[in-house]
């Protein structure tokens, strides 16, 4: 286990792309319930703006609500109107990052190098997603992890699953952005209830084995 890395810090981000606004209310509901505080919705769903709003309106105070798929400063402020409390994008766009934090709003770029993780941070990134992860994979990420500030969270989004949390946490992950292990579109809330319980209950059972190896 990364010595930097606390495992009852580790956070999942849910992201729903292309989640309808019918199905918001049931399927929060459902992520919320399984322990999972930060959900996404990406911008290339349909009435994505919308969803959002409901969302921030009906669970902003349990949960933070987000955005995805955020590429231009438009983009931010039509999601800071609508209430989000996060910005995640697939690629580092310093004047998005710009925008996303003079509006107040936590700010997550799509990062794959060096260059763009610093360039990010720079910027003023709150954290960054190595984005896609299962191209870098936990070698690539602990090597980055190493030259990047200890205090700069990373999010692995892009092939992380129940299956590989563990390597991902060694490499010095903070936490993970889960897309169709979560929800793809048209699922019930019910089989999205099922899959986020397997998600948050991998998480505990790395940090009970963690324990019992300090123990």
């Amino acid at each position: 286990m990364s010595d930097d890395i606390q495992t009852s810090d580790v956070q999942i981000i849910a992201i729903l792309r292309g989640i309808e606004t019918a199905e918001v209310e049931a399927v929060f509901g459902a992520l919320i319930k399984a322990g999972i505080n930060r959900i996404e919705i990406t911008l290339n769903s349909t009435l994505a703006l919308k969803s959002i709003e409901l969302a921030a309106r009906r669970f902003g105070d349990i949960c933070k609500v987000g955005a995805g798929t955020v590429l231009t400063q438009q983009d931010v402020e039509q999601v800071a109107a609508c209430g989000a409390q996060f910005v995640v994008s697939p690629n580092c766009n310093p004047d998005v990052i710009l925008a996303t934090r003079k509006a107040g709003l936590g700010s997550y770029p799509g990062i794959m190098t060096p260059s763009e993780a610093f360039g990010a941070i720079q910027a003023g990134a709150t954290g960054l997603k190595v984005f896609p992860a299962e191209i870098i994979g936990p070698t690539g990420i602990k090597a980055m992890k190493a030259v990047l500030p200890p205090n700069i969270p990373l999010f692995a989004v892009g092939g992380a699953n129940p299956d590989n949390f563990s390597a991902y946490i060694d490499a010095g992950c903070s936490g993970f952005g889960l897309g169709s292990f979560l929800y793809r579109r048209g699922d019930t809330a019910q089989r999205v209830a099922v899959q986020a319980q397997i998600a948050v209950s991998a998480i505990k059972d790395i940090k009970r084995a963690a324990l019992e190896q300090i123990g």
